[in-house]
């Protein structure tokens, strides 16, 4: 049987502390005081519960700063969770005010507790529970059968969960149809794509009605909201080949004295985004065995709507992904073909989305593309829109169809077909004099022999 806690001899501590992988004895220390005294407070109660907690953060913050002991509340947490998973305690009192507020974080539990009303803190915290309207079960049910078929199935769910939300912070009449509720959550009119909102959450109800009554008519979409948000999309920036060089010299150097191998991670991530056209999360999923160097390609593995491509790479790229591979070599990363491609110390050894996202957005405002603040000015993701323009702007210097190459050009970028693409084709007046150029050429003649034909 487990030990159950608090214990006497205050063994579990101990044995809890020399698991962790602390690196310095000051640090080993410091969480076995933090622990300690946590206990002392522990053991004058017999269940340890919301009072417990109050206790020791009243009784920490004679002897410690605010900041201070919101961080050590941390240590706390762990500590927690494992007499949890040792069966030492049967409940976790912060999982269960968490649960009990309908959030994921412990923090805010904790900075709730130490304010100076707890009881109004945690009210005020408290969430509605998910999927906890009226219409919750319906919507739950419908999310796993999308699932169940084989769909991500990621953003719709967001909706529902605010529409879930609004349902139960403004609960209508009894019996009230489902069309009074859209309504009241249209007038709502909360976010700036909000008529467009309504219309999917439309679109999504009236095929989970369907799917409880096949003799339900099919509901006609109205393109018109979709239009109307599209106007305010924000243009891709297209990035000239000088751009794309002045943010590949910037990458090479960049500083990071604590990540020597960073600067050249970078600069080959930026390589692959905008030669390749590679996706961010593409990019953070790239593996060392999805590169091949022997045959020239990179694998890209289970990607939007479940793909998988395999792209060839032009000659200049693998001379730098071939050095790229043989610095991360000799920078000690792991050589298993299931290591992430661009390897870093920390975590797992895999880049975020999110954090090469940031790193490449540092270095687009360092080439001086970017304000210095905000989310104002070229993406990342313009890179991906760059190299389609750019593709298509070299086939027209070369006196290629354009037309004619664009369903491999979807297939390289892992499109379903070519309207996806098109997307992607931002028309700037160098691209548009090409085109002109090319119809004056050969379309102009085809009208002029229209003409002559006429009687």
């Amino acid at each position: 049987m487990s030990a159950r806690w608090p214990d006497p001899d205050r063994a579990i501590i101990d044995r809890f502390v020399a698991s962790l992988d602390l690196h310095s004895t000051k640090s080993r220390t410091g969480y076995a005081q933090v622990l300690h005294g946590f206990q002392d407070v522990a053991e004058r109660y017999h269940v340890l519960d919301q009072e417990v907690l109050l206790v020791w953060l009243r009784e920490s913050a004679v002897r410690r700063a605010s900041a201070t002991l919101l961080h050590r509340t941390r240590i706390v947490d762990r500590f927690l969770e494992r007499l949890v998973e040792i069966g030492a305690l049967q409940c976790n009192p912060v999982a269960d005010l968490r649960d009990e507020c309908s959030i994921k974080q412990c923090m805010p539990i904790w900075q709730a507790l130490a304010s100076r009303d707890p009881d109004q803190a945690l009210a005020e915290l408290r969430q509605p529970r998910p999927f906890g309207s009226v219409l919750g079960e319906m919507m739950v049910e419908h999310v796993a059968m999308m699932r169940r078929r084989g769909y991500k199935y990621t953003s719709q769910p967001l909706l529902l969960l605010r529409f879930d939300r609004f349902l139960q912070l403004h609960p209508g009449p009894e019996a009230e149809p489902f069309s009074a509720m859209i309504d009241r959550w249209a007038a709502t009119n909360v976010t700036r794509h909000h008529v467009e909102e309504c219309e999917k959450l439309q679109r999504v109800f009236a095929k989970i009605l369907r799917h409880r009554d096949p003799s339900i008519p099919m509901r006609r979409p109205d393109p018109r909201p979709r239009k109307e948000a599209a106007k305010q999309w924000r243009k891709p920036h297209i990035y000239s080949p000088a751009d794309v060089r002045r943010m590949l010299d910037v990458a090479r150097n960049y500083p990071s004295p604590r990540a020597p191998l960073r600067p050249q991670s970078m600069y080959t991530m930026l390589l692959l985004a905008y030669c390749a056209g590679l996706r961010r999360g593409e990019l953070a999923r790239l593996d060392l065995g999805d590169v091949d160097l022997q045959s020239g390609t990179i694998t890209i593995r289970q990607t939007k709507f479940f793909k998988t491509r395999i792209l060839p790479l032009p000659d200049s790229v693998l001379v730098e992904l071939r050095a790229y591979v043989d610095a991360r070599q000799r920078a000690g990363a792991s050589q298993d073909a299931r290591s992430g491609l661009f390897w870093h110390e920390r975590g797992d050894g895999h880049y975020t989305p999110e954090m090469i996202t940031w790193l490449l957005s540092d270095v687009i405002r360092r080439a001086g593309l970017k304000p210095s603040q905000g989310k104002a000015g070229p993406r990342v993701h313009d890179l991906r829109h760059s190299m389609v323009v750019n593709r298509i702007l070299e086939w027209y210097r070369t006196g290629t169809n354009p037309q004619d190459r664009l369903p491999f050009l979807a297939t390289y970028l892992g499109h379903r077909d070519i309207n996806s693409t098109l997307v992607y084709i931002t028309v700037t007046q160098e691209l548009l004099h090409y085109a002109n150029e090319r119809f004056r050429a050969v379309g102009a003649q085809c009208l002029s022999l229209g003409q002559e034909a006429q009687p």
